[in-house]
């Protein structure tokens, strides 16, 4: 894309002339595989690219791992600033599930204990997404690792090993520990959070 400076109103993008917005020369444009060039790949949606790339496991994990996040819709050349903060985050998680898994197959043995800490991951997600995200939580812990969860979403909440509860309001009202233990027990001690959280358990 070109930026047009328009002085005193914002500025105007408008696609290159050369390459009509598809970032490469017509010689790179000439070289497809499997009938795309890389302006076709670019522009293509994880989810498609997920099976278009199934037989090559190096390039098809990375991607099956963002479908699992809720990142199925992103397109393969979207530009980073156009990322919401639970997109980054999401996408910074598979970068380090990507990580493990290469390190696991590089020496054969347990990728060293790590610590993610995520701020709301949810933001944004459909229902059926905030699932997904909860089974590659539950693999990072089945694979040794700490998960640190800052969440309202009820489903992720329930889902937790342990919840630090702070209360016992909001604002100046709020920020003690008012409960410190796993979601049954924040359960029985009546906390606002336990007292929300019960009927989701027992749905579970």
């Amino acid at each position: 894309m070109r930026t047009i400076g328009m002085s005193f109103l914002p500025d105007v993008k408008v696609p290159c002339e050369a390459c009509r917005g598809a970032r490469f020369n017509p010689e790179t444009l000439a070289v497809t595989w499997r009938g795309k060039s890389i302006g076709d790949v670019l522009q293509m949606e994880v989810d498609e690219a997920v099976e278009f790339f199934a037989t090559m496991q190096n390039i098809s994990h990375p991607l099956q791992l963002l479908r699992d996040v809720g990142l199925g819709y992103l397109t393969l050349g979207q530009p980073s600033p156009t990322l919401s903060g639970g997109e980054a985050q999401r996408i910074k998680l598979v970068t380090e599930l990507s990580k493990v898994r290469d390190d696991i197959t590089r020496r054969g043995q347990k990728a060293p204990h790590t610590l993610y800490v995520l701020d709301e991951p949810t933001v944004g997600l459909h229902m059926a997404d905030v699932e997904k995200l909860i089974r590659v939580l539950h693999r990072l812990v089945d694979g040794g690792h700490s998960v640190v969860v800052i969440e309202h979403d009820l489903d992720v909440v329930a889902e937790a090993d342990w919840i630090i509860d702070l209360g016992p309001d909001g604002g100046s009202a709020g920020g003690k520990v008012v409960a410190a233990a796993p979601p049954e027990d924040v359960v029985r001690l009546g906390t606002h959070t336990g007292k929300v959280l019960q009927p989701v358990l027992e749905r579970a």
